[in-house]
């Protein structure tokens, strides 16, 4: 492995363990906190591989949970933001082709637009209310990173998408069943 290879893995590494942890978390603010600090360690890494459609998405990501994270000082809750960040994912997956010259066949392009879809869910799921509704979209977006990891040899993204699985489905059964037990 090059020396640039091994970094970018150890990136995406750190980057894992912040976005599992971030489903453990009770307030949703916590569990975009912990997801701010994932993106930029994925951003980094997938910039380091050469996955630019990865990287411009977590750099999306970056100033997604900044301003979700600030909810009344930026109206995120407005329908502008979601349709503005489903735009720019649509953008990232063109200049994906365009600028970054990812040659376009239809396994790229299914492969590319895959983290688009992952993104949306995320970017819905932050809208919502509570931390519960951030673990049920993101089971929409963890098969779509982790096919995405796949294709871009991701090793701490392929970690990262199993864990967020089973720490999504820990989270659900410790946090989520709990209050509705109790209601």
């Amino acid at each position: 492995m090059e020396p640039l290879e091994i970094i970018a893995q150890a990136l995406s590494i750190i980057g894992m363990l912040c976005n599992v942890l971030s489903f453990q978390q009770k307030a949703q603010k916590r569990v975009i906190a912990f997801q701010l600090v994932g993106a930029t360690m994925f951003m980094a890494s997938y910039l380091l591989l050469g996955a630019y459609v990865g990287a411009l998405l977590n750099f999306v990501a970056i100033i997604r949970a900044i301003i979700y994270m600030h909810k009344q000082k930026f109206n995120s809750e407005h329908i502008a933001w979601l349709i503005g960040f489903t735009v720019v994912y649509l953008l990232s997956y063109v200049l994906t082709f365009t600028v970054f010259g990812k040659e376009f066949n239809v396994l790229n392009g299914i492969v590319e637009f895959l983290p688009i879809i992952g993104m949306v869910a995320t970017t819905v799921s932050f809208r919502l209310k509570d931390a519960a509704s951030v673990r049920k979209l993101g089971l929409i977006s963890v098969p779509s990173w982790f096919t995405y990891n796949i294709f871009n040899f991701s090793i701490g993204g392929l970690i990262c998408e199993i864990f967020c699985c089973c720490s999504i489905i820990i989270g659900m059964i410790r946090l989520d069943r709990k209050k509705k037990e109790v209601k």
